[in-house]
């Protein structure tokens, strides 16, 4: 699911400002990063199924390099995806609305706190 009109789609942002309001919403970038692109992980778990969903904000570096605090990046198209344990991530999926609202507000948090 992807969410096309988040707000946040071709907002410039510098690095550290970005870095610091994603960590404080508990969406990570972990490892997924490399000098040029960056994706953003927010974990939902339910335990009542075991039923695991990623919320995706992925990123890419339009000035300088990744981790360099000054660094501009770009925003791209968030996106929410269900995983399949061994498979992997699917994406065309109907997701509980509990989910997508969550994810929702996590955006409207994000457009806030970045000033986009």
């Amino acid at each position: 699911m992807m969410f096309e009109n988040s707000g946040l789609n071709g907002k410039v942002v510098q690095f550290s400002l970005l870095e610091h309001t994603m960590e404080q919403h508990g969406i990570i970038r972990a490892g997924q990063w490399d000098y040029e692109r960056i994706t953003y992980d927010y974990k939902f778990e339910d335990m009542t199924n075991g039923d695991v969903y990623y919320f995706r904000i992925p990123c890419h570096v339009v000035e300088g390099e990744t981790e360099t605090p000054h660094a501009k990046i770009e925003i791209d198209t968030p996106y929410l995806g269900k995983h399949y344990y061994p498979h992997g991530v699917e994406y065309d999926e109907v997701f509980p609305k509990n989910v997508v609202n969550h994810c929702n507000k996590l955006l409207d948090a994000l457009k806030a706190e970045l000033h986009v």
